[in-house]
């Protein structure tokens, strides 16, 4: 793992669920990782549980959170060579009719607006050097997923930035490529599926069943294959490797939700 060491990599919504164990496992293999957070507690609790790792509060879907986040880290670092856009919120399980647009807005913010700008701000500082933008994408990057009009409005334009931003910079040797898994074993899965049984009378047996048949492979995914592909992404190997969708998901045969009698 010697092409991590020393790499400055930032990583955004870094203090809990998988961007937490993308910094711990980047820091121990060698990288100097950044991370940013907008949960104060969860924010607090990392920072003193992984001092080495720096850490700063900031939202991503605000513009003026974003700007000091970088103007810090341009300070401590001059240039990076890496940046995840991890954060994302899973948005409301409904039906069109009754998402509402405070919701749908919400969603867009924080997964395809705070991806805009913490890449806006993040070019200045890889054109330095070059470097690897790597986008947290979703099944739902790339399938209708019915309940889920904002996750998938916003993880299908995900894809459009990534392949957009890997044609306007590729002359910079800046790489953009995006990690789309099903759905990963955690409490963010475990919230969804919650969601999704409340809001349709089911329980959530019933649902977690539905989505594990949804697969070939009949699973979740465990961060440690993102962190994997991460890895891989960012080693001399992919040096070529720029505007695609690397999809870990035991193969999705459909996101087609099972229907009530």
């Amino acid at each position: 793992m010697e092409h991590l060491k020393n790499l400055n990599v930032v990583i955004t919504a870094g203090a809990s669920g998988i961007g937490s164990e993308m910094a711990i496992s980047l820091n121990n293999l060698g990288s100097n990782v950044t991370i940013c957070d907008k949960d104060s507690d969860a924010l607090k609790n990392f920072s003193q549980n992984n001092p080495e790792i720096n850490c700063h509060k900031a939202d991503v879907s605000k513009e003026s959170d974003v700007i000091t986040f970088f103007k810090e880290i341009e300070k401590k670092y001059q240039t990076i060579n890496v940046l995840i856009n991890n954060a994302g919120i899973s948005g409301p399980s409904a039906n069109l009719e009754d998402i509402s647009f405070s919701d749908w807005k919400e969603t867009i913010n924080t997964n395809l607006d705070g991806v805009f700008l913490a890449t806006k701000l993040a070019i200045p500082l890889l054109k330095k050097n070059g470097g690897s933008v790597i986008n947290i994408g979703s099944t739902s990057s790339f399938l209708g997923t019915p309940l889920r009009s904002a996750y998938s409005a916003s993880k299908w334009g995900l894809i459009g930035l990534t392949k957009t931003w890997a044609m306007e910079y590729g002359k910079n040797n800046i790489r953009f490529n995006a990690i789309c898994p099903s759905s990963i074993n955690g409490k963010r899965i475990e919230n969804v599926i919650k969601k999704e049984a409340k809001y349709r009378g089911l329980s959530t047996e019933e649902i977690k069943s539905t989505y594990l048949s949804q697969t070939s492979l009949r699973t979740f995914i465990d961060v440690e294959e993102v962190i994997g592909m991460i890895i891989y992404l960012l080693s001399p190997v992919a040096k070529k490797i720029t505007g695609q969708m690397l999809v870990i998901d035991g193969h999705t045969e459909t996101l087609s939700m099972m229907e009530k009698d």
